[in-house]
């Protein structure tokens, strides 16, 4: 066992947040591991939360800052866990450190490089609705507040080498192996969505006015590609009617889909959605086709309520068909199973919203198979004893929180909650309470 064990916090969304603040104020040397440019996860490409409907960013950047600022917390962002040896008190974590092609000691963000360089590619922030050049930060609220060079589409022209006046660009950098000694690991690495063009019936992919709910969210934000102006991809028009298509990947036996569970968050953002894409557009019509309606949380139902009295939101309890679209108008017609009348029925919209099923992150498997622990039939993470460890993984020492522990975990609130629960736990066997 270490004199003074760290943590390794593998994960940079708010789950991973939570812990390492809580960790870290407890006393505890915390590692931050996140593969992406900065912390933030998913949480950050939201616009609002609900039922609250409080400003996502509002709520994240603070702890982001306070993350970064924190003596206890090492960030390494843009990093990836490679190799791991060892037991609980005394792990051996070997962390790769990709080039930045940046200088994060002299970087200080202002863009002026990102303003002359010529390449331009879809945003991946922004769900590729809008662009970014090949030297970006990904959000403006990023954290670190620094630079990355995206070296696949990078030009080598060398402009934001001239350009730079602090010398801060250096494309020169190599990747570096960083060893790291600690005394548990938490995983948090939260979530992907299911890919929907893998159900085509629902023509996402095929028509630009199919989007999922992650891509409106995109739409709705102020910091998004359109400026928070809710606009058909398509022709730039004002949508006035509105499909929400619950369950897409989600809930299907399907062998060739394979998420037979309910992702437990997809009723509740389609609502969340639903409102906002009302206040944006007042004299929408707004539909929402769901299976059922699972509104568990805390004044969640009462939300429901407010959507269907106050903003005149349509429920309607249904078994989506298809979506077709007028190749002349770019009208998308859905045909639908009304559950309720037993009765097949069709309603023309101008821009249809899938709500995907949430999976679990890309490599997680590989990343389980890197900490030797165990993964269920879709690819979450195992706990030891869903009921009295919720949290420990089937290794010793090494635990989970949040979205990768499956669907249980679901928004916003559970997710900081589980991380902090997952602190005092690691805080607990650290000091030796088993």
């Amino acid at each position: 066992m270490l004199e003074q064990p760290a943590v390794l916090v593998i994960g940079g969304g708010i789950s991973g947040i939570q812990a390492s603040l809580d960790l870290a104020s407890r006393g505890i040397k915390v590692y931050l591991v996140e593969k992406s440019p900065s912390i933030g996860g998913r949480m950050a490409q939201l616009d609002k939360t609900f039922p609250t409907m409080d400003c996502s960013m509002c709520i994240l950047a603070p702890k982001m800052i306070d993350c970064s600022h924190h003596p206890n917390v090492q960030m390494l962002t843009y990093s990836e866990v490679k190799e791991v040896k060892g037991s609980v008190g005394n792990f051996v974590v070997k962390v790769l450190k990709k080039p930045r092609y940046v200088d994060e000691t002299k970087c200080t963000g202002c863009g002026i490089c990102a303003e002359h360089c010529p390449a331009e590619v879809p945003n991946e922030f922004d769900e590729n609705l809008g662009m970014r050049k090949a030297i970006y930060m990904p959000f403006p609220q990023a954290v670190p507040r620094v630079m990355t060079v995206d070296k696949e589409n990078c030009l080598e022209c060398g402009l934001c080498e001239k350009v730079c006046d602090l010398k801060a660009v250096d494309l020169g950098q190599q990747p570096e192996e960083v060893e790291l000694n600690v005394g548990a690991i938490i995983v948090a690495t939260g979530f992907d969505v299911f890919d929907s063009s893998e159900i085509p019936v629902y023509g996402y992919g095929r028509y630009k006015d199919v989007i999922t709910a992650l891509e409106l969210e995109r739409l709705l934000c102020a910091s998004g590609p359109t400026g928070g102006h809710l606009i058909r991809p398509s022709d730039g028009k004002i949508p006035k009617s509105i499909a929400f298509i619950h369950c897409v990947g989600s809930r299907d036996r399907r062998e060739w889909i394979g998420n037979a569970y309910c992702s437990s968050i997809c009723c509740k953002y389609a609502v969340k959605d639903a409102v906002l894409a009302r206040e944006h557009v007042p004299d929408a019509r707004i539909s929402l086709f769901y299976i059922d309606l699972r509104a568990f949380g805390r004044g969640f139902q009462e939300f429901v309520n407010r959507a269907k009295t106050e903003y005149g939101i349509r429920f309607v309890r249904s078994n989506p068909g298809e979506v077709i679209e007028n190749p002349k108008t770019k009208s998308l017609t859905l045909w639908f199973e009304d559950t309720a009348t037993r009765r097949i029925e069709s309603l023309n919209f101008d821009l249809v919203v899938l709500c995907p099923a949430l999976i679990p992150r890309g490599g997680a498997k590989e990343l389980a198979k890197t900490l030797g622990i165990e993964v269920d039939k879709y690819g979450f993470f195992k706990p030891h004893d869903a009921i009295a460890n919720p949290v420990d993984t089937t290794v010793p020492g090494i635990f989970a929180s949040g979205y990768c522990l499956g669907p249980k975990t679901g928004d916003i609130p559970d997710s900081i909650m589980q991380g902090s629960a997952t602190a005092a736990r690691v805080a607990e066997v650290l000091a030796g309470g088993g």
